[in-house]
């Protein structure tokens, strides 16, 4: 995945996050340091020097938006390795790095029925998340009402748009 984009706020190639921020508060990115972050969460990096063109490797284990040219916004999409490559206007190397997506260490619990698999986040109560590698029943099942959801959601939203 390949993300071009100017670096004003035009909106013309832009990728704006919803996550809100002071740059100030992100330490810049160290020439060595791999990016972790867990799955279904996000991750903040502060750039030396503002982002022209963005590379992930694998963008179904992770994806970058920019919440402003010197401030990448990094999800866990799916567990796994990718890399990340970010490139100023002059087409100079600004980071180059490996992307590591993991599973949080506290709160999962995975239990086996036979060869299917189930995962719980029990952190204090259990609740069912999506969780790739569960049994494909079960996963299936999850996903379709989470999707139910997200519908019934956008569908209430875009009434509440129309109303006003």
């Amino acid at each position: 995945m390949v993300l071009r984009f100017n670096s004003e706020r035009s909106g013309r190639g832009l990728v704006l996050s919803a996550i809100l921020a002071t740059s100030s508060a992100l330490p810049v990115m160290a020439a060595s340091q791999d990016v972790t972050v867990l799955i279904d969460q996000a991750t903040l990096v502060r750039l030396e020097r503002p982002a022209a063109e963005i590379v992930v490797g694998n963008p179904s284990i992770a994806d970058v938006a920019v919440q402003s040219g010197k401030v990448l916004v990094i999800t866990g999409k799916s567990f796994g390795e990718t890399n990340l490559i970010v490139m100023d206007a002059a087409g100079n190397v600004v980071v180059d790095r490996r992307l590591v997506v993991q599973e949080p260490d506290i709160g999962y619990v995975t239990f086996y029925k036979g060869s299917e698999r189930f995962t719980l986040h029990c952190a204090p109560n259990c609740e069912t998340p999506l969780v790739i590698g569960d049994s494909p029943k079960y996963f299936e099942g999850l996903a379709k009402e989470i999707k139910s959801k997200q519908s019934i959601s956008q569908t209430s939203a875009e009434g509440e748009k129309q109303s006003e």
